[in-house]
């Protein structure tokens, strides 16, 4: 029986010891690279930027009813009350006669058809006016000067295409304040993200993400009862929210 030399027996060790070695360097390698991404530190942070910002449109429905008895003597009582309000407007300064005023949804309806007939007139006929204004503060001066009609005798109605009956107020030029909201947000963001720096002693290494977030247009006063659209001033904001890389 042949019995191994002495150099075939180190070739043997050799190899042995390489294929250990081998194996023992995959292993480090393995996990260095696990400690690198358990060392891979993030923050997220979050920059508020909020500003004013004036209404620059208002539309205003003025909806008009009369009942009678008499669908002729109805239509004669709503061309009257129709003349009242662009006279009321236009003592307000609204151009009643122009762009600013337009007629709207006209119906009649015949009350035998949906009943209650004995406690109204059988025809009640409906018309809206609606101003439609950029002049944001004239049109608010002359919606609180409402009860002036019902004193001549003109009948208004609330609806629900426009809110409650009072003017809304709306903000076009959003674009306009994005870029600037969007620049202050991210620098507040970033001073966080510095200030959490700091007190954990690493360094911030970069974005590593960033969401933009919603614009939003709030009431400038918030309570109960008190909605944006009711009011000339309002508030935006936006919340940035960004992701920081942390180095040591």
């Amino acid at each position: 029986m042949n019995t191994p030399t002495t150099s075939s027996s180190g070739r043997i060790v050799a190899a042995l010891l390489l294929a250990t070695g081998v194996a023992a360097g995959g292993f480090l390698a393995g996990t260095g690279f696990a400690r690198m991404r358990t060392s891979d530190r993030t923050v997220s942070v979050k920059g508020v930027a909020e500003r004013e910002a004036k209404a620059d449109l208002a539309i205003w429905p003025l909806r008009l009813v009369v009942t009678d008895d008499d669908l002729v003597r109805a239509n004669t009582a709503l061309e009257r009350n129709v003349q009242q309000v662009r006279a009321f407007l236009a003592a307000q300064g609204v151009d009643s006669a122009g762009t600013e005023v337009s007629l709207q949804e006209f119906s009649v309806q015949d009350a035998r058809t949906v009943g209650g007939y004995q406690n109204t007139g059988r025809y009640i006929i409906r018309q809206t006016l609606v101003v439609r204004s950029t002049r944001v503060d004239l049109v608010q001066t002359a919606s609180q000067r409402v009860p002036d009609l019902v004193r001549n005798g003109v009948v208004l109605s609330s609806g629900q295409e426009y809110g409650g009956g009072g003017p809304t107020f709306v903000f076009t030029k959003l674009n306009d304040l994005k870029n600037p909201m969007i620049a202050e947000a991210t620098s507040r963001a970033r001073e966080s993200a510095q200030q959490f720096a700091r007190d954990s002693k690493s360094t911030l290494s970069g974005i590593r993400s960033a969401n933009q977030g919603v614009f939003e247009i709030l009431p400038r006063d918030q309570a109960m009862g008190i909605s944006e659209e009711s009011q000339v001033t309002k508030r935006v904001r936006v919340v940035t929210t960004v992701v920081y890389g942390l180095a040591n």
